[in-house]
């Protein structure tokens, strides 16, 4: 009974030890894969610009379809039906068929538009200026109609469907088909771009599964002696590991810089773009978030490139006696 404190201060202090000899080995397998890296700078550039580019592309067609898919919500958000009246129909006309079309359960708003409105739109959005004055100069009634401006609340095909029914309804229009095309475009590219990752993203895998692959061969005789002595997979696998976490941060972090590179170029010339045709819309990048995803996401690629490699080669050259 004495001994036993004794026998568990040893047993704290061999378990404090074995503790402090596997973070040590962490730590210097940590630092001692970083100057592997630095030790051949262009055999590790060439690699990790391969994964990088690798990466670049699907998350740079992720980007575009995040931005498209920005400006087709703020489309969506103007889902108006224009309803052209006949000619023949005053402001009392137009003023009552809107009232009663705001007390339908599926509008939200309308808006009553008059000619001379019309007319004023085509002037000075248009470049028909010198047309309308012409016209105005002849003498001429306004040949536009009342238009009548309807916002849907729920279902507007219905809706749509429902105004071309009014008698006094000349021409609906109403673009929900072309934005129905617009959203399964949307959905085929989001489907292309998982694809597109998968198959760059196994590439990319590989590529650091190839390198950790030649480093390994150099380090053959290294390794064979370390099992000769009794040392675990996981001691002889763990630098390995770190040296495909430091391809795989550095391949994300350049690829964010390429895709950063790049929406500087694009950012001005759309901007001037989006502005002649009227429109604040702002090409937008990648935020912090998505950023440290997108550099969790190339680590843990190139973690298990290297895993799956060295436990291959660990599996072949294992003392069987």
């Amino acid at each position: 009974m004495p001994d036993q404190p004794g026998g568990a201060v040893r047993d704290r202090r061999v378990h404090s030890t074995g503790l402090g000899a596997w973070f040590d080995h962490h730590l210097y397998s940590f630092v001692a894969s970083l100057g592997r890296v630095f030790r051949k700078p262009w055999a590790t550039l060439l690699t990790i610009g391969v994964m990088a580019v690798a990466l670049a592309l699907p998350l740079g067609l992720w980007v575009v379809l995040s931005n498209v898919q920005r400006f087709a919500g703020d489309v969506q958000t103007s889902r108006h039906i224009s309803v052209y009246l006949k000619q023949g129909n005053d402001a009392a006309r137009a003023n009552a068929i809107a009232g009663t079309l705001r007390q339908r359960a599926e509008v939200a708003s309308v808006d009553v538009r008059s000619p001379d409105q019309g007319l004023k739109t085509l002037r000075d959005r248009d470049g028909l200026g010198d047309a309308v004055d012409a016209l105005a100069a002849t003498g001429e009634s306004n040949p536009l109609p009342w238009l009548l401006v309807v916002t849907p609340r729920g279902d507007e095909l219905s809706l749509a469907e429902t105004l071309r029914a009014l008698p006094e309804a000349d021409l609906v229009q109403h673009d929900a088909q072309w934005r129905a095309r617009l959203d399964n475009w949307l959905r085929f590219g989001g489907r292309v771009a998982l694809v597109l990752a998968g198959l760059l993203g196994l590439g990319a895998l590989l590529v650091v599964g190839n390198t950790v692959r030649l480093d390994i061969q150099s380090r053959r005789d290294e390794i064979g002696v370390l099992q000769l002595l009794g040392a675990t997979d996981g001691f002889i696998r763990r630098p390995f590991l770190y040296l495909g976490v430091w391809y795989g941060l550095a391949a994300g972090a350049l690829a964010l810089a390429l895709l950063t590179a790049a929406w500087i170029a694009l950012r001005a010339p759309l901007a001037d773009l989006a502005g002649s045709y009227g429109s604040a819309f702002a090409l937008q990048g990648v935020d912090a978030t998505q950023a440290a995803i997108v550099l969790a996401g190339a680590t843990l690629i190139g973690w298990i490139g290297a895993g799956v490699v060295t436990g291959h080669f660990l599996r072949q050259t294992r003392p069987t006696h």
